[in-house]
C-alpha cells in the first residue's frame, strides 16, 4: 500500500492585509494569487518553522529578496551562517508580487535629482554605487533560472510635454554618468519596439534585466542554504527583547538569540517590530494583472517586438512586459487601504490602462490579478543601514518599487555592516543615519493616508489633464 505525504496546509491569503493597521503579516500565510506563484514550480527546501529555542550568530528577519541575499552574502563573503525568520511563506511579501523588472536605480529619484540634492560629485559616486549594485544582481541572476529578459528599459512619454522631461534626462545621463541613453519618436517606438498607442517617444537604457521574481527567490534561497544559512518559514517575530547585548527574538516555536539583527522585511514589516521604523516609511499599494498568452494575430496587432521592461512617465506609472510565454503584464498604483484593494475600480485602471495602450486586446482575458505593498521612504531613496550605534540592529529598506535589482546589492550591504567590514561606499547618503520621518515632522505620519488621496488626485490631474 503506497504512503502518501499530507500536501502542507497554509493559512488562506489575507487580501486585506494592511502594515499600517493590521498586527503583523500573520503566520504560514500562503501566496497571494500571482502568476509567479502560479508558474514558479516546486520550491526549493527550507529548514521548517523554528520548533525549539536556538542560538544563532545573526539573525535576518524577512526571506525576501534583500534577507536571502542577506543570507547569502554574509556566508560567501564573510564566513557567517545566518538563520533567516519568515512569518509565511519563504518569498511571501513584495519579493513574490512585484513586476520583475530589474533596472539601474534604487528608490524613487532620478540622476537629477540627485545631482539637485546632494550635487554632483556625491550624484557621481551614488551612480557608481548604484552600477555596482547592479552587477551584483546581474551575477545573481546569471546563475539562476529566473525566465531572464535581458536588454534594457524603455521610458515612455505618454503625452508630448513629457518629451522634455526625457530629453533633459537623457542628457544628464549621457553627459555626467557615461550612459549610452538615447530618445526616441513615437515612430521609433512602435516601428521597432511596441505598439503603445500611449507612446509619444521615449528614452532607451541598455541597463536593465527583467526576472521572474519568484524562481529568482527560490535560486537565492537554495544558494544560500547550500553556504549553510537556514531559512525558517512560518516563524513570525512575536516579541523581541534584549538582554546583555543578546536579542531574544520570539517566534510561535520558540525563541531565537542573536547576537546582530538585519530587518529586511520590506513594507510587510510589524507594528512594533523594532521602534526604531516607526513612522520612517510609507506602505503603498501597486497592484498588477496578466493577460492569457497572446495568440500570434495579437502579438502583431500589438506590435511588439521586444520583452524588455517599460515604463511610461505618469507619476503613478504604468509598468509593463511581454512575458516569456507571450502574455502581457501590466501593474501601476491604486488603493490607499488593504479593505479598499479588492474594489472593482483598482482593477479597471489597469485593464483601462492596458486597452488604451494596445487596443486590439482591450477584451482580452485576464488569468491573474493581485496586490502587494511597496516600502516607500520619506525621502525617497532607500536605506542600508545600523540606525543606533549602541545596538547590533541593521536594516535595508525603502527602495520604493525599485528594489528587484537593488535588493540584491542591498543584501551584500547589509551583510557587510553586519559583518563590521568598513568601506568607503558607506559614506554615500543612503548608508547614512535612519530613514527619515516625514518631512513636516513626525507628527504628519498619521495624516499620511489623507495626503496620500489628495496627492493621487492631484497626480491624475497632472498627468492626464493639466
Amino acid at each position: 500500500m503506497a504512503i502518501t505525504t499530507p500536501r502542507e496546509v497554509f493559512a488562506p491569503y489575507d487580501p486585506a492585509y494592511d502594515p499600517l493597521v493590521s498586527p503583523g503579516p500573520g503566520h504560514n500565510r500562503d501566496y497571494a494569487p500571482t502568476y509567479w506563484a502560479a508558474t514558479a514550480g516546486t520550491p526549493p527546501d527550507d529548514d521548517g518553522p523554528i520548533t525549539a529555542d536556538v542560538d544563532a550568530d545573526v539573525v535576518i528577519i524577512g526571506s525576501g529578496f534583500t534577507g536571502l541575499a542577506a543570507a547569502l552574502f554574509l556566508a560567501k563573503e564573510h564566513g557567517i551562517k545566518a538563520t533567516v525568520l519568515e512569518a509565511n511563506r519563504v518569498a511571501w511579501g513584495c519579493t513574490s508580487r512585484n513586476g520583475g523588472q530589474g533596472q539601474n536605480a534604487s528608490g524613487r529619484l532620478y540622476r537629477s535629482q540627485w545631482i539637485e540634492r546632494w550635487g554632483l560629485d556625491v550624484a557621481k559616486k551614488l551612480d557608481a554605487e548604484i552600477r555596482f549594485g547592479f552587477q551584483t544582481f546581474a551575477d545573481l541572476v546569471a546563475q539562476i533560472d529566473c525566465d531572464a529578459q535581458p536588454g534594457g528599459h524603455l521610458f515612455v512619454a505618454h503625452r508630448d510635454k513629457k518629451m522634455d522631461f526625457l530629453r533633459r534626462e537623457t542628457e544628464v545621463m549621457r553627459q555626467h554618468f557615461g550612459y549610452d541613453a538615447r530618445m526616441l519618436s513615437a515612430e521609433d517606438v512602435r516601428r521597432d519596439w511596441c505598439g503603445d498607442q500611449d507612446a509619444k517617444g521615449a528614452q532607451y537604457e541598455s541597463e536593465g534585466i527583467s526576472v521572474h521574481p519568484l524562481k529568482l527567490a527560490h535560486g537565492y534561497l537554495k544558494m544560500a542554504r547550500e553556504l549553510g544559512a537556514r531559512v525558517h518559514p512560518a516563524s513570525p517575530v512575536i516579541g523581541w527583547e534584549t538582554k546583555n547585548g543578546v536579542h531574544h527574538l520570539r517566534t510561535p516555536g520558540g525563541t531565537v538569540r542573536a547576537r546582530a539583527v538585519g530587518i529586511a522585511t520590506g513594507a510587510y514589516t510589524a507594528p512594533g517590530l523594532y521602534p526604531g521604523l516607526k513612522n520612517r516609511y510609507f506602505p503603498v499599494l501597486s497592484n498588477s494583472i496578466v493577460t492569457r498568452p497572446l495568440t500570434p494575430a495579437e502579438l502583431e496587432a500589438t506590435g511588439f517586438k521586444t520583452r524588455i521592461a517599460i515604463t511610461d512617465t505618469r507619476t503613478l506609472r504604468f509598468y509593463y512586459r511581454l512575458l516569456p510565454d507571450n502574455r502581457l503584464q501590466i501593474g501601476s498604483r491604486s488603493a490607499i487601504t488593504g479593505a479598499d484593494a479588492h474594489r472593482e475600480a483598482h482593477y479597471r485602471l489597469l485593464t483601462e490602462g492596458l486597452a488604451r495602450k494596445f487596443p486590439a486586446i482591450k477584451d482580452i482575458e485576464i488569468a491573474h490579478s493581485w496586490w502587494g505593498w511597496v516600502d516607500v521612504s520619506h525621502d525617497m531613496m532607500p536605506r542600508v543601514v545600523q540606525p543606533d550605534a549602541a545596538q547590533q540592529v541593521f536594516y535595508a529598506l525603502g527602495y520604493g518599487g525599485n528594489g528587484v535589482s537593488f535588493s540584491a546589492h542591498a543584501g551584500r550591504r547589509l551583510a557587510q555592516r553586519i559583518a563590521g567590514q568598513a568601506d568607503a561606499a558607506f559614506g554615500l547618503p543612503i548608508y547614512q543615519g535612519a530613514l527619515p520621518f516625514p518631512a513636516q515632522g513626525e507628527w504628519a505620519a498619521p495624516f499620511r493616508r489623507l495626503g496620500q488621496s489628495l496627492l493621487y488626485r492631484w497626480y491624475w490631474l497632472r498627468d492626464e489633464v493639466i
